[in-house]
């Protein structure tokens, strides 16, 4: 899990992730996104806001780590949500929850 927090917070200095609500929710409206990355703790709404959004646009999606966790690995405080948007670095980090 380790690793996958590395590549998170490597796709961040790249420039290629959004993270905070408003801001993945557009990514996943205009198409950018690759991948989309909610907290365990985040609250029912918004797990359910983001799985049904995903859903109906066939994007993949996990409910994995805290909200600390995801904060901490792209040197911010708590994020409840986190989307990939480069198609090579959401590949590269499904493969290490494989």
């Amino acid at each position: 899990m380790n690793k996958s927090l590395n590549m998170i917070g490597l796709c961040m200095k790249a420039g290629k992730l959004k993270s905070g609500e408003f801001s993945v929710e557009q990514s996943v409206k205009s198409g950018d996104a690759f991948l989309v990355i909610i907290a365990e703790d985040a609250s029912d709404n918004t797990k359910k806001k983001f799985t049904n959004m995903c859903n109906y646009r066939h994007l993949p999606f996990h409910i994995i780590f805290s909200k600390e966790e995801l904060g901490r690995s792209i040197g911010k405080e708590y994020r409840a949500t986190l989307c990939i948007n480069d198609e090579n670095f959401a590949h590269s980090i499904e493969k290490t929850w494989r």
